[in-house]
């Protein structure tokens, strides 16, 4: 029988994620990274975070820097409260310690403070300047030995933190439970920070580099979602049943709708109605199996005039419950957030209905373009597994043009239904075509059709019939036609 060790939360959801549950207690943990990479955010964050859960906490800084100073930075942070220093929270330094008498003196120091707080988490800010004070190896590894050892006694969880990058075989390294590290990679002119876990003896973690970010709250932790979901959460519905795309005509083509839980994927140059159709699956949400727009685009004002010149009430569906519009700017952001915040609002609300308008924004926040085919196989999976039905749009470069450009390698394999939709310039007229490339273990009609948009809703219509060359965009009529 295998045995679950005790876990200690760092209250940051995504790093506990990481941690597959949160610090294991009692053990000892270093944190290192460089100047500004947040270290010290990180485990000031931890303390309070520690404090909510009813434990103690000891903070001992070997840096020069006051407490005074530290107070003001972390007073910018939502975490900090001014009122649990000096009870909860403990700050002592222990510089000058450190400085005249030496690393002995420090351990004294420590376990006096342990004792006297009861502390149930000890931080040492400044391990580097133990290992500088020390005169051998076999120096800094009695340091950390005998404060692990002494708080180990008293059930206390230490977190010492570096601004130097330890490598596996340091003492320190040899000596911990677990290695956090923390960095800041410049891409482009963007910088993104990410963490790592280097080392977690006797316990399972996830591996690999994850991104993070620094804002009001703190640090918050996105694990990548192709490790976090490598197995979807829930097993998903066992039995098929069809599902209204909101546009009776497309149901139609599709032999009854889409099969409840797939991912539907519409492709097509800018302005040719891939929105309008998303919309129109919304439209089809209930306050039973409400809907969620997920776009980049569209501000929730424009989508909502643009629902209402196809007869959709999309207030009436938001005050109901039934509709909720979450709008995502395209500046700035991680690939992870984007997606861990999609799934927070799929469980929030329920939604049983997604477009995500479109997946081209997602793609450009990837830091690795090797990322974007697993990160889509994972967030896809796990929205299946709820059982949550998914229309997506991708937008291709060429208004004109036979080319077909897929958006991602092999995501065609994970979509189970592949609508393509172009613009044609037929008899002097340009039109929108629309044509079912692929459905997934169901027949469907194959044809070409004219999408059409208007005050009425979205209409279909059997066309360009006796035409070849449709889908390059300048159709000729067919010999013997």
């Amino acid at each position: 029988m295998v045995e679950a060790l005790e876990r200690l939360s760092t209250g940051i959801e995504g790093l506990d994620a990481l941690l597959q549950g949160g610090l294991v207690s009692g053990a000892s943990y270093i944190v290192q990274g460089p100047p500004g990479a947040g270290k010290t955010i990180l485990a000031n964050q931890l303390a309070w975070g520690h404090v909510a859960d009813g434990g103690r906490v000891l903070v001992a800084t070997l840096l020069s820097e006051s407490h005074e100073r530290l107070f003001q930075y972390l007073s910018t942070l939502a975490f900090f409260d001014p009122a649990l220093v000096g009870d909860q929270i403990q700050f002592v330094s222990a510089f000058d310690t450190l400085e005249q008498e030496g690393l002995d003196a420090v351990v004294r120091l420590l376990r006096q403070e342990i004792s006297r707080q009861q502390a149930t988490l000890l931080i040492v800010d400044g391990l580097l300047n133990a290992r500088v004070r020390a005169e051998t190896t076999l120096d800094t590894k009695k340091f950390v030995a005998e404060l692990q050892g002494h708080a180990a006694f008293a059930g206390c969880t230490v977190l010492l933190l570096t601004s130097a990058r330890l490598q596996e075989g340091s003492p320190e390294h040899t000596m911990v439970d677990g290695v956090i590290e923390l960095g800041e990679t410049l891409v482009g002119s963007r910088a993104m920070r990410h963490i790592q876990l280097r080392k977690t003896r006797g316990s399972a973690a996830l591996s690999g580099l994850h991104e993070c970010l620094i804002d009001n709250a703190g640090l918050q932790v996105y694990p990548r979602l192709e490790s976090l979901y490598s197995h979807p959460s829930q097993p998903g519905s066992a039995t098929l049943s069809r599902i209204s795309t909101g546009t009776p005509a497309l149901d139609e083509l599709l032999r009854g709708g889409v099969t409840s839980g797939s991912t539907s994927l519409v492709m097509g140059p800018s302005g040719v109605g891939k929105t309008s159709l998303g919309l129109g699956f919304l439209a089809a949400s209930t306050p039973a199996a409400p809907g969620l727009h997920f776009g980049f685009y569209e501000s929730p004002e424009r989508l909502r005039l643009k629902a209402a010149a196809f007869g959709y009430d999309f207030p009436a569906m938001e005050r109901s419950g039934a509709l909720r519009l979450c709008w995502q700017p395209t500046t700035e952001g991680l690939l992870d957030q984007l997606g861990a915040r999609l799934l927070a609002q799929v469980e929030a609300m329920g939604a049983k209905r997604v477009v995500i308008d479109s997946l081209g924004a997602f793609s450009r926040l990837a830091v690795d373009n090797w990322r974007v085919n697993g990160f889509f196989r994972a967030l896809l999976g796990e929205l299946r597994a709820r059982d949550v039905s998914v229309l997506m749009t991708w937008e291709m470069r060429d208004l004109f043009g036979s080319e077909i450009s897929a958006p991602a390698p092999d995501l065609s394999s994970i979509v189970d239904n592949l609508m393509l939709t172009r613009f044609v310039e037929m008899d002097a007229q340009l039109r929108r075509m629309l044509s079912i490339l692929k459905v997934r273990d169901s027949d469907h009609d194959p044809a070409l059709h004219e999408l059409c948009l208007g005050p009425q809703g979205i209409t279909l219509r059997k066309a360009f019939e006796g035409a070849c060359g449709v889908l390059s965009g300048t159709p000729m009529p067919q010999e013997g036609g």
